[in-house]
């Protein structure tokens, strides 16, 4: 694990940017700090175990029940589940961590269907990380 962000003093789920938007959401389940997290019912989150549309990242820890503050549109450092590209689109992934989005192939001449997940996109990489644990800031865009 590498902190590629030149912040080590931070821990995932910080932020540095004076900007960011948080909203808070009651906690349906126990939420770790840094963990991307969806709405898994009306005005209620929990940690995302990743393909689903994330609504944010937990700035803190909480218990079930409680209010978990959610960084929805700014900076802030999470942890990778292996390598991303810096400039690349990212999504939740499972275990606390995200992941790189990638684009699906779609034959234009072709007679499939596809199914496009315009809200999957949590942010864009900042960084570049090569390994699972590597840890990077993400511009959230929700």
């Amino acid at each position: 694990m590498t902190d590629k962000t030149g912040k080590t003093w931070m821990a995932a789920g910080e932020t540095d940017d004076p900007d960011v938007l948080i909203e808070s959401f009651e906690a349906a389940a126990d939420i770790i700090k840094g963990s991307p997290v969806y709405l898994s019912a009306d005005d209620k989150v929990s940690g995302s175990p990743g393909g689903d549309d994330a609504i944010g990242v937990a700035t803190e820890t909480v218990l079930t029940g409680k209010m978990c503050p959610v960084l929805k549109r700014g900076r802030v450092k999470v942890i990778a589940s292996g390598a991303i590209t810096r400039g690349k689109a990212v999504c939740s992934a499972g275990n606390n961590k995200i992941a790189q989005l990638v684009d699906q192939a779609v034959n234009e001449g072709g007679a499939a269907t596809y199914t496009v997940y315009y809200n999957r996109k949590l942010g864009t990489a900042l960084q570049t990380t090569t390994t699972d644990g590597d840890m990077l800031f993400i511009d959230v865009q929700k």
